[in-house]
Protein backbone atom coordinates (compact mmCIF):
# COMPACT_ATOMS: atom_id res chain seq x y z
CA UNK A 1 0.00 0.00 0.00
CA UNK A 2 1.46 3.36 -0.87
CA UNK A 3 -0.17 6.42 0.83
CA UNK A 4 0.33 9.65 -0.81
CA UNK A 5 -1.72 13.50 -0.72
CA UNK A 6 -3.71 11.43 1.49
CA UNK A 7 -4.85 8.68 -0.59
CA UNK A 8 -4.21 5.23 0.31
CA UNK A 9 -3.12 3.35 -2.98
CA UNK A 10 -3.09 -0.30 -4.24
CA UNK A 11 0.41 0.75 -6.18
CA UNK A 12 3.09 3.29 -6.51
CA UNK A 13 1.92 3.70 -10.73
CA UNK A 14 -0.09 7.01 -10.98
CA UNK A 15 -1.23 7.87 -14.62
CA UNK A 16 -0.08 11.66 -14.90
CA UNK A 17 -2.48 14.50 -16.13
CA UNK A 18 -2.41 14.93 -19.79
CA UNK A 19 -5.13 14.48 -22.82
CA UNK A 20 -5.47 10.76 -21.80
CA UNK A 21 -7.45 11.83 -18.23
CA UNK A 22 -9.60 14.37 -20.67
CA UNK A 23 -12.21 12.29 -20.00
CA UNK A 24 -14.35 10.19 -16.79
CA UNK A 25 -14.40 7.57 -19.07
CA UNK A 26 -10.73 7.11 -19.56
CA UNK A 27 -10.23 8.03 -16.19
CA UNK A 28 -12.68 4.67 -14.77
CA UNK A 29 -11.03 2.56 -17.23
CA UNK A 30 -7.13 3.39 -16.07
CA UNK A 31 -8.48 3.07 -12.55
CA UNK A 32 -9.51 -0.70 -13.76
CA UNK A 33 -7.14 -1.78 -15.42
CA UNK A 34 -4.47 -0.72 -12.23
CA UNK A 35 -3.36 2.41 -11.90
CA UNK A 36 -2.59 3.54 -8.34
CA UNK A 37 -3.98 6.78 -8.59
CA UNK A 38 -5.55 9.12 -12.26
CA UNK A 39 -4.25 12.95 -12.26
CA UNK A 40 -6.81 14.60 -14.40
CA UNK A 41 -6.35 16.85 -17.53
CA UNK A 42 -5.51 19.83 -15.87
CA UNK A 43 -8.74 22.05 -15.25
CA UNK A 44 -8.62 25.57 -16.00
CA UNK A 45 -11.41 28.46 -15.20
CA UNK A 46 -10.65 29.79 -18.92
CA UNK A 47 -8.42 27.76 -21.13
CA UNK A 48 -6.78 29.20 -24.28
CA UNK A 49 -8.74 28.81 -27.29
CA UNK A 50 -8.26 28.81 -30.51
CA UNK A 51 -4.96 27.24 -30.62
CA UNK A 52 -3.25 24.24 -32.85
CA UNK A 53 -2.66 21.63 -30.21
CA UNK A 54 -0.55 18.86 -31.68
CA UNK A 55 1.94 15.83 -30.23
CA UNK A 56 4.93 15.21 -32.74
CA UNK A 57 6.32 11.60 -32.00
CA UNK A 58 9.89 11.24 -31.57
CA UNK A 59 11.74 8.34 -31.39
CA UNK A 60 12.54 9.14 -27.89
CA UNK A 61 9.18 10.46 -26.60
CA UNK A 62 7.22 12.94 -28.01
CA UNK A 63 6.50 17.09 -27.61
CA UNK A 64 3.22 18.20 -27.50
CA UNK A 65 1.84 22.04 -27.74
CA UNK A 66 -1.25 21.01 -25.83
CA UNK A 67 -2.62 22.96 -22.52
CA UNK A 68 -5.34 22.50 -20.33
CA UNK A 69 -8.78 20.72 -20.17
CA UNK A 70 -10.87 22.83 -22.80
CA UNK A 71 -14.00 21.22 -20.90
CA UNK A 72 -15.70 23.91 -18.46
CA UNK A 73 -15.18 23.92 -14.72
CA UNK A 74 -18.75 23.13 -14.51
CA UNK A 75 -18.39 19.95 -16.49
CA UNK A 76 -15.05 18.92 -14.30
CA UNK A 77 -16.86 19.35 -11.08
CA UNK A 78 -19.65 17.41 -12.44
CA UNK A 79 -17.10 14.55 -12.48
CA UNK A 80 -15.40 14.82 -9.55
CA UNK A 81 -18.69 14.43 -8.14
CA UNK A 82 -19.10 10.86 -9.44
CA UNK A 83 -15.63 9.81 -9.07
CA UNK A 84 -15.68 11.23 -5.15
CA UNK A 85 -18.59 9.18 -4.94
CA UNK A 86 -17.16 6.07 -5.89
CA UNK A 87 -14.36 6.76 -3.47
CA UNK A 88 -11.99 6.38 -6.68
CA UNK A 89 -8.08 7.97 -5.83
CA UNK A 90 -8.24 10.86 -8.18
CA UNK A 91 -5.93 13.93 -8.49
CA UNK A 92 -7.35 16.78 -9.81
CA UNK A 93 -5.09 19.04 -11.84
CA UNK A 94 -5.61 22.52 -11.21
CA UNK A 95 -4.56 25.98 -12.34
CA UNK A 96 -5.55 29.68 -13.16
CA UNK A 97 -4.68 33.00 -14.44
CA UNK A 98 -4.05 34.56 -10.81
CA UNK A 99 -3.07 32.92 -7.59
CA UNK A 100 -7.01 34.69 -6.47
CA UNK A 101 -8.40 32.45 -9.42
CA UNK A 102 -6.74 29.23 -8.43
CA UNK A 103 -7.46 29.32 -5.33
CA UNK A 104 -11.66 29.86 -5.83
CA UNK A 105 -11.19 26.65 -8.19
CA UNK A 106 -9.24 24.73 -5.64
CA UNK A 107 -12.21 25.59 -2.98
CA UNK A 108 -15.03 24.09 -5.76
CA UNK A 109 -13.26 21.58 -6.48
CA UNK A 110 -13.18 21.10 -2.44
CA UNK A 111 -16.93 21.33 -2.87
CA UNK A 112 -16.77 17.88 -4.91
CA UNK A 113 -15.25 15.66 -2.58
CA UNK A 114 -12.15 15.22 -4.55
CA UNK A 115 -9.23 14.46 -2.15
CA UNK A 116 -6.66 15.47 -3.51
CA UNK A 117 -4.95 18.14 -6.21
CA UNK A 118 -1.87 19.10 -8.41
CA UNK A 119 -1.36 22.48 -9.22
CA UNK A 120 -0.49 22.13 -12.74
CA UNK A 121 1.13 25.49 -12.53
CA UNK A 122 4.23 25.44 -14.44
CA UNK A 123 2.98 24.63 -18.20
CA UNK A 124 5.25 26.01 -20.40
CA UNK A 125 2.73 25.38 -23.60
CA UNK A 126 1.01 28.66 -21.74
CA UNK A 127 1.50 31.80 -24.03
CA UNK A 128 5.39 31.67 -25.16
CA UNK A 129 6.29 29.61 -22.31
CA UNK A 130 6.91 30.07 -18.56
CA UNK A 131 9.83 31.42 -17.29
CA UNK A 132 9.30 30.56 -13.94
CA UNK A 133 10.16 31.44 -10.58
CA UNK A 134 10.53 31.11 -6.89
CA UNK A 135 8.20 33.70 -6.18
CA UNK A 136 5.61 32.95 -8.29
CA UNK A 137 5.56 29.41 -7.10
CA UNK A 138 5.21 30.57 -3.77
CA UNK A 139 2.12 32.99 -4.90
CA UNK A 140 0.11 30.27 -6.09
CA UNK A 141 0.92 27.73 -3.63
CA UNK A 142 0.26 30.00 -0.69
CA UNK A 143 -3.23 31.18 -2.08
CA UNK A 144 -4.67 27.20 -2.33
CA UNK A 145 -2.95 26.59 1.12
CA UNK A 146 -5.32 29.72 2.39
CA UNK A 147 -8.20 28.70 0.90
CA UNK A 148 -8.27 24.82 1.42
CA UNK A 149 -7.48 22.37 3.20
CA UNK A 150 -6.83 19.91 1.33
CA UNK A 151 -3.77 17.94 0.27
CA UNK A 152 -1.51 19.31 -2.76
CA UNK A 153 1.45 19.14 -5.37
CA UNK A 154 2.62 21.76 -6.69
CA UNK A 155 3.99 20.24 -10.26
CA UNK A 156 7.31 21.78 -11.53
CA UNK A 157 9.85 21.47 -13.67
CA UNK A 158 13.14 19.98 -13.68
CA UNK A 159 16.21 22.57 -14.47
CA UNK A 160 17.56 25.42 -13.19
CA UNK A 161 16.56 26.73 -9.87
CA UNK A 162 14.57 23.47 -9.21
CA UNK A 163 15.89 23.52 -5.53
CA UNK A 164 14.56 26.88 -5.06
CA UNK A 165 10.99 26.54 -6.65
CA UNK A 166 10.49 23.72 -4.50
CA UNK A 167 11.59 25.16 -1.46
CA UNK A 168 9.49 27.84 -2.48
CA UNK A 169 6.54 25.68 -2.53
CA UNK A 170 7.35 24.01 0.78
CA UNK A 171 7.35 26.88 2.44
CA UNK A 172 3.95 28.10 1.57
CA UNK A 173 2.44 24.89 2.38
CA UNK A 174 2.33 22.65 -0.37
CA UNK A 175 2.22 18.98 0.92
CA UNK A 176 4.57 17.31 -1.93
CA UNK A 177 5.71 18.51 -5.29
CA UNK A 178 5.93 16.54 -8.71
CA UNK A 179 9.04 16.44 -10.70
CA UNK A 180 8.92 16.92 -13.53
CA UNK A 181 6.24 19.05 -15.63
CA UNK A 182 7.51 18.97 -19.36
CA UNK A 183 11.07 20.55 -20.93
CA UNK A 184 11.58 22.57 -23.45
CA UNK A 185 12.29 21.59 -26.77
CA UNK A 186 12.62 21.52 -30.51
CA UNK A 187 12.60 19.50 -33.94
CA UNK A 188 13.74 21.17 -37.45
CA UNK A 189 11.20 20.65 -40.52
CA UNK A 190 13.63 18.63 -42.72
CA UNK A 191 12.00 20.50 -45.61
CA UNK A 192 11.31 24.08 -44.28
CA UNK A 193 14.06 24.74 -42.03
CA UNK A 194 11.45 25.68 -39.33
CA UNK A 195 10.19 24.20 -36.38
CA UNK A 196 7.82 21.20 -35.73
CA UNK A 197 4.54 23.16 -33.99
CA UNK A 198 5.24 26.70 -34.34
CA UNK A 199 8.03 26.36 -31.65
CA UNK A 200 9.57 25.70 -28.77
CA UNK A 201 7.19 23.11 -26.51
CA UNK A 202 7.26 20.60 -23.40
CA UNK A 203 9.21 17.48 -24.45
CA UNK A 204 8.10 14.04 -22.25
CA UNK A 205 9.57 10.61 -22.85
CA UNK A 206 12.12 8.30 -21.98
CA UNK A 207 15.19 10.82 -22.51
CA UNK A 208 13.84 12.77 -19.67
CA UNK A 209 14.10 10.10 -16.94
CA UNK A 210 17.67 10.77 -16.31
CA UNK A 211 17.08 14.35 -16.01
CA UNK A 212 14.34 13.87 -13.53
CA UNK A 213 16.32 11.48 -11.70
CA UNK A 214 19.10 13.55 -10.85
CA UNK A 215 16.63 16.48 -9.70
CA UNK A 216 15.27 13.95 -7.61
CA UNK A 217 18.65 12.73 -6.21
CA UNK A 218 19.83 16.39 -5.69
CA UNK A 219 16.37 17.38 -3.73
CA UNK A 220 17.03 14.48 -1.00
CA UNK A 221 20.43 15.22 -1.11
CA UNK A 222 19.84 18.97 -0.29
CA UNK A 223 17.62 17.61 2.28
CA UNK A 224 14.28 18.39 0.92
CA UNK A 225 11.69 16.69 2.73
CA UNK A 226 8.42 16.90 1.01
CA UNK A 227 7.19 13.72 -0.64
CA UNK A 228 8.31 14.18 -4.28
CA UNK A 229 5.58 12.30 -6.84
CA UNK A 230 8.37 11.26 -9.63
CA UNK A 231 7.11 12.14 -13.38
CA UNK A 232 9.28 11.37 -16.60
CA UNK A 233 10.15 8.54 -18.78
CA UNK A 234 8.17 6.13 -16.96
CA UNK A 235 8.56 3.00 -19.58
CA UNK A 236 8.36 -0.12 -17.22
CA UNK A 237 8.30 -0.97 -14.04
CA UNK A 238 11.86 -1.09 -13.75
CA UNK A 239 11.53 2.94 -13.99
CA UNK A 240 8.97 2.68 -11.27
CA UNK A 241 11.61 1.29 -8.51
CA UNK A 242 14.37 3.47 -9.73
CA UNK A 243 12.35 6.27 -8.91
CA UNK A 244 11.45 4.70 -5.30
CA UNK A 245 14.68 3.93 -5.12
CA UNK A 246 15.77 7.41 -4.97
CA UNK A 247 13.48 8.52 -2.63
CA UNK A 248 10.13 9.59 -4.27
CA UNK A 249 6.88 7.92 -3.41
CA UNK A 250 5.21 7.30 -6.44
CA UNK A 251 5.73 7.82 -10.00
CA UNK A 252 3.55 8.93 -12.99
CA UNK A 253 3.30 7.15 -16.16
CA UNK A 254 2.38 9.13 -19.49
CA UNK A 255 3.79 9.14 -22.67
CA UNK A 256 4.07 5.42 -23.16
CA UNK A 257 0.32 5.48 -22.63
CA UNK A 258 0.11 6.90 -25.89
CA UNK A 259 0.63 3.44 -27.42
CA UNK A 260 -1.67 0.58 -26.37
CA UNK A 261 -2.56 2.69 -23.62
CA UNK A 262 -4.39 -0.02 -20.91
CA UNK A 263 -1.92 -3.17 -22.43
CA UNK A 264 0.95 -0.79 -21.39
CA UNK A 265 -0.23 0.69 -17.99
CA UNK A 266 -1.06 -3.03 -17.13
CA UNK A 267 2.20 -4.22 -18.15
CA UNK A 268 3.91 -1.61 -16.34
CA UNK A 269 1.49 -2.25 -13.12
CA UNK A 270 2.49 -6.14 -13.18
CA UNK A 271 6.41 -5.39 -13.51
CA UNK A 272 6.19 -2.92 -10.76
CA UNK A 273 4.58 -5.42 -8.56
CA UNK A 274 7.52 -7.96 -9.85
CA UNK A 275 10.56 -5.98 -9.22
CA UNK A 276 12.12 -6.60 -6.01
CA UNK A 277 11.19 -4.38 -3.35
CA UNK A 278 13.13 -2.17 -0.61
CA UNK A 279 16.87 -2.32 -1.97
CA UNK A 280 19.27 -3.02 0.17
CA UNK A 281 20.99 0.70 -0.02
CA UNK A 282 19.38 4.20 -1.60
CA UNK A 283 21.62 5.98 -3.23
CA UNK A 284 23.63 8.39 -1.04
CA UNK A 285 21.55 11.15 -0.03
CA UNK A 286 18.33 9.73 -0.55
CA UNK A 287 15.82 8.27 1.48
CA UNK A 288 13.45 5.44 1.54
CA UNK A 289 9.92 6.36 0.64
CA UNK A 290 8.46 5.49 3.95
CA UNK A 291 11.27 7.66 5.53
CA UNK A 292 9.23 11.02 4.27
CA UNK A 293 6.70 12.30 5.26
CA UNK A 294 3.45 12.09 3.30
Amino acid sequence: MTHVLGLDLANPVVVGSGLLTDQERNIRRLLETGAGAVVTKTIHPSPPTGLDERILRLPTGMINSTTYSKRSVDHWLGILRSLAHDGLPVIASLHADTPAELAELAVQVEATGCRALELGISCLNEEAGLDDSAERVHSYTAAVRAATPLPFSVKLASGEGLNTRATAAARAGADAVTVSDTLPAAVVHPETGELELGGVFGYSGPGIKPLVLASLWQLRRAGFQLPVLASGGVQSGRDVHDYLRLGAVVAQVYSALHTDMYDTLARIVAETAAETTGPSDPAPGARRPEQVRS
